[in-house]
């Protein structure tokens, strides 16, 4: 979404903040229901139970109002996985830290997987969103352990690695949670665990 489309009225009394927490709110639910293309400010004025008027003072239009309910839900998955990678990263690789990661990150994705359908489903994407800042927050992290892990050994392309681990793991999980399949959840964990595990330790052996 264009930053210019996402400029909204900035609150200043309590009156005005309760307003436009009641308008995301509302745009949040709107959203599940009817999808991205569904969620007009019409039906988001009426399920704050304002009117379309009273909406505008606040939003310019029904993107303003999305970018926020994105930028909630990017901002606390960030919190909860770049503090568990970061922990993750305090050391070599193992198979426990691997997978403790995992599985907050398929906890995160599976709290709201309707939300997580019209993201990754319906919305633009966009290389300036909460989103793509936060997998190139954790592209940085994760490229900066293996430069720490690989000095002094052959140079590896630890930006491309980071990309497609990222990447793999991402798609994987979010796949997992919209999809559904008939594979039982730690059989996904392992299997995610075992293939990171090793190829981090093969990169980083020696």
């Amino acid at each position: 979404m264009p930053a210019d489309r996402r400029r909204r009225r900035m609150p200043q009394q309590d009156r005005s903040r309760a307003m436009v927490e009641r308008i995301i709110v509302a745009g949040h639910d709107v959203l599940l229901e009817r999808g991205y293309e569904g969620a007009s400010t019409n039906r988001i004025a009426q399920a704050a139970g304002i009117s379309p008027g009273s909406l505008y003072q606040y939003f310019p239009d029904k993107d303003a109002i999305v970018a926020e309910v994105v930028d909630r839900w990017t901002d606390a998955m960030h919190a909860r996985i770049s503090r568990v990678f970061a922990q993750a990263l305090e050391g070599p690789p193992t198979p426990l830290s691997v997978r403790d990661t995992l599985l907050e990150l398929l906890d995160a994705l599976d709290e709201n997987p309707r939300l997580l359908r019209v993201l990754i489903e319906e919305l633009p994407r966009s290389p300036d969103s909460r989103l793509a800042a936060f997998e190139r927050r954790i592209d940085d992290l994760l490229a900066m352990w293996l430069r720490f892990h690989l000095r002094g050994r052959a140079a590896r392309p630890v930006e491309a690695v980071s990309w497609i681990l990222v990447r793999t793991v991402e798609n994987v999980a979010v796949s997992y949670v919209l999809d559904r399949p008939v594979i039982d959840r730690a059989v996904v964990v392992d299997e995610l665990t075992a293939m990171v595990t090793a190829y981090l330790r093969e990169m980083t052996a020696g």
